[in-house]
């Protein structure tokens, strides 16, 4: 009996401490919330201490802020001269840091800030140089004569996106407050399947994207994580995928959305005259064909070979003003008409990649205005450019496509929740 007695006690005395110390905390929790005057929760403000402000990691308000411009030819000690900091202390800065900074990679027109003394001197502590939009220099002529770099953090945000077409697809972003990189990564992703150039009212478009953030301030546009397109009735989905080592979209099927030519051999512009077997010609007045599609865009807007090939000719060639043909391979070439000059090294025999910037826009020759007069041959026979159904790059190979059935899934379960 006394056995069993004394069992029972080890049993029970150990479980009794186990909830003895949550009962004494709820049951002292109970007691505060019970006899606290309401009357006696105040905020003592002579105890609350604000935290100081940083700019740069600086205390901003220790010192006067003086911001301005780098100017053009300037040299950084004619700053710092002019507000208290000897020329001595500048050279030691310079020298102490030269394998951190090179003062000689300061760009006009960048922003700097000054950190002076708040007294009637007002002789300055730290400039800050600011590099790029994430990186700062800081020259310390406070306790130590030295440059650190100080790094802005980037904030990162998955945004999901949609709009209509309206006009086009820069008014849609530009209306819904995109940031304008994002209409250019999209325009660049369909540009072998969307002819952005005839885009109708009513077509639409979704996107998931990365954006970067620094002060609050949008930096761009990070990554495509998918995207759909619907024009002319038809939806088109980017996915992307990585493949050989290279990221590239392909449709649901696998396909590749790239194609061996682009849509069109500029970015943004617009059709002023499009390809036919008898046009009025703006200045003979005579009847005549047109055979290429007519770009009207501003002097000096870049030309882009619409495919990789071999330049044939870069010249001037009489009405057609500068002029550059690209062979692309032993079918297909192209012209590119009335340029105001040519794209840098591009010369007869100079191979070019698909995207390369081959001339800028111009009214050389026999034309009324600026723009780019685009012409397509097939075994030799100008075609309708607008018409031509380029054939598609590789498609996603046969041993990826389990890895590739992932990805679709995921993307395509995203685009349906918006």
């Amino acid at each position: 009996m006394k056995r069993m007695l004394l069992l029972r006690a080890r049993i029970v005395i150990p479980v009794t401490l186990l909830i003895l110390p949550m009962s004494c905390r709820y049951i002292q929790k109970e007691k505060a919330e019970a006899v606290t005057p309401v009357t006696e929760i105040v905020q003592d403000t002579t105890l609350t201490r604000e935290e100081p402000v940083l700019l740069f990691g600086i205390p901003s308000e220790s010192y006067n802020i003086i911001t301005g411009n780098i100017r053009r030819n300037s040299f950084l000690s004619s700053i710092l001269l002019e507000h208290g900091v000897p020329m001595q202390e500048i050279d030691l800065v310079i020298r102490n840091s030269d394998s951190i900074f090179d003062v000689r990679k300061i760009r006009s027109g960048n922003h700097y800030h000054l950190f002076c003394d708040t007294d009637s001197i007002g002789r300055a502590r730290y400039l800050v140089y600011e590099h790029d939009p994430t990186l700062s220099f800081i020259f310390s002529f406070n306790d130590s004569l030295k440059i650190t770099p100080y790094r802005k953090e980037i904030k990162r945000f998955i945004r999901f996106s949609s709009g209509t077409i309206e006009t086009s697809l820069w008014e849609s972003m530009m209306a819904k407050g995109f940031h304008p990189g994002l209409a250019g990564e999209l325009s660049e992703i369909f540009a072998w399947t969307v002819d952005f150039f005839g885009l109708q009212k009513g077509d639409s478009y979704k996107v998931i994207y990365e954006e970067l953030f620094i002060d609050n301030e949008r930096l761009g546009t990070e990554r495509i994580y998918g995207a759909q397109f619907v024009w002319a009735g038809d939806t088109i989905t980017a996915i992307p995928f990585i493949q050989d080592g290279r990221e590239s979209f392909f449709d649901e099927e696998g396909n590749s959305l790239r194609k061996a030519f682009l849509k069109a051999p500029l970015r943004f512009s617009r059709i002023s005259s499009r390809y036919s077997s008898s046009r009025m010609h703006p200045i003979l007045r005579i009847r005549r064909p047109h055979l290429g599609v007519d770009y009207a865009a501003p002097v000096g807007t870049p030309v882009q070979a619409i495919g990789d090939g071999r330049v044939t000719f870069a010249g001037i060639d009489g009405a057609n003003g500068r002029i550059v043909k690209i062979t692309h391979n032993s079918v297909y070439s192209t012209a590119y008409l009335h340029l105001s000059s040519f794209g840098k090294g591009i010369a007869a025999g100079v191979h070019v990649k698909q995207g390369d910037i081959i001339g800028y826009v111009g009214s050389s020759g026999l034309s009324t205005g600026p723009h780019l007069d685009f012409r397509f041959y097939k075994n030799g026979s100008p075609v309708d450019p607008l018409a031509v159904e380029a054939p598609p790059v590789e498609p996603v190979a046969d041993t990826n496509m389990i890895r590739f059935d992932r990805n679709r899934l995921l993307v395509m379960s995203l685009l349906s929740t918006f």
